[in-house]
């Protein structure tokens, strides 16, 4: 058996470990360098299988970080930068040029978008944001000079999800590139290289780090695309610390245990919240009555602790009577690490292509590694101060 026919779990122990050529310690230790010597005049001028040549460039630490991702994903080849947004900014930049027009989901991440309207648009690339829910529809807004679709499923505020082998036939008979926002699945529960998406994404900052404490952006392509990919990043000065690569493969190594305990507690909260008279609506992909439910479970194998629901009161005043008083659940942007979260949300101020109109106060929860029993507790306690 290869490595590549081995268990998600068993590659994630292994990718990107070297140990003979670390004087056998079992991670990748932290290389700080910018500087890089060079014994000769010849050797520095080869550029034959010279990995580490300039700090910026990479180091070990990156390098291992980066062959992990391209394990974990399925892809080629891949890139670490320094947040999410750097990752984002990275690949839609690499396709920007005067006149292009790229397709971005109208339930994507809100700095993707806004990069599309204060950066892209003065460079003179236009962006159309498509229904999440589109589908082969997608050919219908096609254009000659359309570089680039961008899809991000389910959308981290409104969860639908896309189905990604239509886009993607779309695309590759139109000779379109496509790119994911994956971060929701940590790249465990979905794998876009396998259903011909050219670019998955993550921000690692959320699942991969798994422990709210770096930031980092992770870009896994076919081999096609990574040259211009890479040339955008070194172009963009864009170079993830050492001490952030060792924390991310320190993550990586937990990861499928992580996910699989945010899929099952996640669930649970769900099922909960879905019975509570104070609850509107639920949406979460993985539930049965979940609308996008048929299309989540052709396409995942699980699901993230990263889910919404409407609450029917509305009144800032009385809202705050359960926000403030949590005693497991914080309040504070990110998600993907192992502590639970609960903010409101109002994803109408991003649409554009479609309505959100919930008929109540949307609220995005992430549900981390503690026991389901005592989230539930916590809410609990916290509708009865909404009601009181």
């Amino acid at each position: 058996m290869t490595f590549e026919e081995s268990g998600a779990d068993t590659r994630l122990t292994h990718c990107g470990r070297e140990p003979q050529q670390h004087h056998g310690a079992v991670s990748t230790p932290v290389y700080r360098a910018s500087t890089i010597l060079f014994d000769t005049l010849a050797e520095l001028d080869s550029k034959e299988g010279k990995r580490l040549r300039y700090g910026r460039r990479g180091t070990p630490t990156t390098h291992s970080l980066e062959d992990a991702i391209c394990a974990l994903e399925g892809s080629d080849k891949a890139l670490a930068t320094p947040s999410g947004v750097s990752a984002i900014s990275n690949i839609l930049m690499c396709f920007a040029k005067p006149g292009a027009h790229f397709l971005v989901s109208d339930s994507s991440y809100g700095p993707t978008r806004k990069f599309c309207e204060f950066v892209l648009r003065n460079l003179g690339v236009e962006t159309t944001y498509y229904d999440p829910t589109i589908g082969a529809g997608i050919e219908a807004l096609v254009r000659p000079e359309t570089a680039l679709i961008w899809m991000e499923s389910p959308g981290s505020h409104t969860f639908e999800v896309q189905d990604v082998d239509a886009i993607v036939a779309v695309a590759r008979s139109h000779g379109i590139k496509t790119a994911i926002d994956n971060t929701w699945s940590g790249g465990f529960f979905l794998q876009p290289m396998q259903q011909g998406v050219d670019i998955s994404m993550q921000a690692g900052t959320k699942y991969i780090s798994g422990h709210s404490d770096i930031m980092l952006g992770t870009i896994a392509c076919t081999e096609e695309v990574y040259g211009p990919l890479r040339e955008t990043y070194l172009r963009l000065g864009l170079c993830l610390g050492a001490d952030d690569a060792f924390l991310a493969l320190r993550g990586l190594r937990t990861l499928p245990v992580r996910m699989r305990q945010h899929h099952a507690s996640g669930l649970q909260v769900a099922d909960w919240l879905a019975q509570q008279p104070e609850v509107i609506r639920v949406m979460h992909p993985a539930r049965p009555q979940d609308p996008h439910h048929a299309q989540w479970k052709r396409q995942f194998t699980g699901a993230s602790g990263l889910f919404g629901f409407v609450l029917a009161e509305t009144d800032r005043t009385r809202l705050a009577r359960l926000f403030d008083h949590l005693e497991l659940f914080g309040m504070g942007s990110s998600w993907g690490g192992f502590e639970s979260l609960l903010v409101p949300s109002n994803p109408a101020v991003y649409r554009t292509a479609t309505e959100w109109e919930p008929a109540g106060q949307t609220v995005r929860i992430h549900v981390g590694l503690e026991d389901p029993a005592d989230l539930i507790r916590d809410l609990r306690a916290g509708f009865d101060r909404l009601g009181a």
